[in-house]
């Protein structure tokens, strides 16, 4: 069985790969681990079977303090341009919007933060990694910008009230999820600790130990299989999504 090779570019150290590096590699998958900037990212991906890039606390276009971050976006621009298996997480999904066209802001209704629940889109039933979701997916926000608007060729897989935009696919093989299903119960204790204009926006109990403890299960039994399928898609064991001709993004259902 084809043990498919991944780039997984963490953008920064405090948002690490946690449960889902896990989940991948129980998977099957190899992983090529990068965090930059002091580990460079590859000029191409012909190396790789497919990418993985995570959260991080700055903005997606904030080259000024970060310059290496237009590096990162053309390569997740080249991601989607080829179809190479793409699953992006947080300011993953907002820097591969702002990549392929879409645009970032900071979120119209402040910052989204604790454990949470989004809803499957008509065309999630459809797609081969997200058809098997439950209606309903239990998933961590830890955001204060937005997916403002989708690239036009994107499709949306899942949305909440607050933001619309929060799980969408581009082409056949490229992903974008808004909200968090890496973290574990300590790291997101450390984001609230560092991060107190986020964590002021919910009430303390979404911070306490019971509840950390059941949303992080109730993540792994949701997002562990998705993964799976993921790393299927990778290795070309699972067909990707069909694609139907639209000059307009699919956001209806």
């Amino acid at each position: 069985m084809t043990a498919p090779r991944l780039l997984l570019i963490q953008p920064d150290p405090a948002d690490p790969p946690g449960p889902l590096g896990e989940w991948l590699v129980r998977a099957g998958a190899n992983l090529d681990v990068r965090i930059p900037p002091e580990e460079s990212l590859p000029d191409t991906l012909d190396d790789h079977d497919g990418v993985v890039c995570l959260g991080g606390g700055m903005n997606a276009e904030d080259d000024a303090r970060h310059p290496w971050l237009a590096g990162l976006r053309s390569l997740l621009s080249s991601a989607a341009a080829r179809d190479v298996p793409t699953l992006c997480v947080c300011l993953g999904a907002q820097l591969l919007a702002v990549a392929t066209g879409g645009s970032v802001a900071p979120g119209h209704d402040g910052p989204e933060v604790g454990p949470s629940l989004v809803a499957k889109k008509d065309a999630a039933w459809m797609d081969p990694l997200c058809a098997d979701l439950p209606l309903m997916q239990d998933v961590f926000q830890f955001h204060s910008d937005e997916i403002a608007q989708l690239p036009s060729r994107a499709v949306l897989l899942a949305s909440s009230p607050r933001y619309p935009n929060q799980a969408y696919r581009i082409g056949r093989r490229v992903y974008g999820l808004q909200f968090h299903i890496e973290t574990t119960p300590e790291v997101v204790r450390s984001w609230a600790a560092n991060s107190r204009t986020k964590a002021d926006a919910v009430r303390d109990s979404a911070f306490d130990d019971g509840t950390l403890a059941r949303v992080h299960a109730d993540i792994a039994e949701t997002w562990e299989p998705f993964v799976g399928r993921f790393v299927d898609l990778a290795a070309g064991r699972l067909a990707p999504a069909e694609v139907r001709a639209s000059s307009l993004p699919i956001v209806d259902g």
